[in-house]
């Protein structure tokens, strides 16, 4: 039972344990990741039937060996995730862990060839499902994860931008279908098929496949086409502040655990550079963003000790009158 601990935990910080750094971890990530752009490559490679045929069995077997290696991963990860907190109950971490995000992300990548077992499925869909293991790498890459934290913070913003699109497509191909019926009766004859118009009016495309020809209808679309410049804009403003916002709040952290750091004794930026990397990793902040922070800390230290010093100097530790 000890040995099965032992293990567990050696799994856990191997794969699952971001404030565990070893050489083998750094591997086992390095390895992960190229498996993963591989598969992607070759998901791509297999959609040239001329390069596809000829190796279907080479790609065949690297697609079995990519499926073991996602399936072993994934019921280790689901093994080890208990020693997250060893004092909650098993089960229920394991079923949090299984319901979240980077979970599902894993379960997505190796369910489309285990359902193909069961269900008879068009392999070029298939093919096309096994892209979902590209979204694995928001694991590994920092810039990626707090892009996420982002889009997971201001999901009611993008909810209000999208309800605030549909209302606005509804309006546009009602409009544009009452104005443009009788002159385009074939491009313009339902409502439903003017909605492939407004959509690509609204976010400022303009195929020019279907375009307005009555006087009102050119009005309707330069109204649509203004708003449509507006109403784009809307995602990325969220997007951008989010990120600002979140890139802020994380060097505001990391300069808190460095000041706190500093309070409990003498903090050395060379000897302490393995703790900085892993504050800095676990907030996703890179190496010069972190000694940025570091040295302002310890700037502002060394100035507020030199005050300190001329101030018992020049002034009576007693009275705190000055000696001049």
């Amino acid at each position: 039972m000890l040995f099965l601990n032992q293990l567990r935990r050696f799994v856990y910080d191997t794969l699952q344990n971001d404030d565990h750094d070893s050489r083998l971890s750094r591997y086992v990530d390095y390895f992960l990741i190229v498996l993963i752009m591989t598969n992607v490559a070759a998901v791509i490679i297999e959609s040239v039937d001329s390069w596809y045929y000829p190796y279907q069995a080479y790609f065949k077997a690297f697609e079995q060996f990519s499926i073991t290696v996602f399936s072993i991963e994934f019921l280790l990860r689901i093994w080890s995730v208990a020693e997250a907190k060893p004092d909650h109950t098993t089960w229920r971490q394991r079923w949090q862990w299984l319901t979240s995000p980077s979970a599902l992300i894993d379960l997505a990548a190796i369910a489309p060839a285990f359902l193909n077992y069961f269900v008879s499925i068009d392999l070029r869909f298939l093919r096309i499902l096994r892209l979902f293991r590209i979204l694995k790498l928001t694991r590994y890459f920092a810039s990626l994860r707090i892009l996420l934290v982002v889009i997971n913070k201001e999901r009611g913003s993008f909810q209000a931008v999208i309800f605030i699109l549909i209302i606005m497509i509804v309006t546009a191909s009602s409009g544009i279908y009452l104005v443009e019926n009788r002159a385009q009766p074939e491009e313009f004859e339902s409502i439903p098929r003017a909605m492939w118009w407004a959509v690509v009016t609204l976010t400022t495309v303009g195929y020019g496949d279907v375009t307005p020809i009555t006087t009102a209808g050119k009005i309707l679309g330069a109204l649509i086409t203004i708003l449509g410049v507006g109403l784009a804009a809307l995602p990325a403003g969220i997007l951008a502040t989010g990120l600002a916002n979140e890139l802020a709040s994380r060097r505001e952290e990391l300069e808190q655990e460095f000041r706190e750091s500093l309070m409990d004794g003498d903090f050395d930026l060379v000897e302490n550079q393995l703790t900085i990397d892993n504050i800095r990793r676990k907030l996703g902040l890179d190496k010069e963003q972190a000694q940025d922070i570091v040295l302002q800390v310890l700037r502002e230290q060394a100035l507020a000790a030199r005050e300190k010093e001329v101030r018992k100097k020049h002034f009576c530790p007693n009275c705190g009158e000055s000696l001049d």
